[in-house]
């Protein structure tokens, strides 16, 4: 999409995208090698307009929306989950301890 922002045509953007993930692909399915996809485009010259733009748009963070904020509501002490942890505290099925998240459950 970010090409598309630039004036290149979506269809085009998409073969060219489309060719060099199955190139990548056969490099891991024949190969055994980690997938190459990003340094293929980073190296193409047709993505040239963005490649400044690569690492910001490929940010796992761009894609998550409110997730995290919304796991820290759900997993608040005086949430949903505290309510069912207490019941199980009180029958004596689980003890306080930390998770792996850093949450004291």
């Amino acid at each position: 999409m970010a090409l598309v922002a630039k004036g290149v045509s979506r269809q085009e953007a998409h073969e060219q995208i489309r060719v060099l993930s199955h190139q990548a692909s056969a490099v891991v399915k024949l190969e055994g090698k980690s997938n190459d996809l990003v340094e293929r485009i980073k190296g193409d010259q047709f993505f040239a307009s963005i490649h400044g733009e690569l690492n910001s748009l490929l940010d796992a963070k761009t894609f998550i929306g409110r997730a995290p904020q919304q796991v820290e509501k759900y997993l608040r002490f005086d949430g949903e989950v505290e309510q069912v942890l207490k019941k199980y505290r009180s029958a004596g099925q689980i003890t306080d301890k930390t998770s792996g998240a850093g949450l004291k459950i």
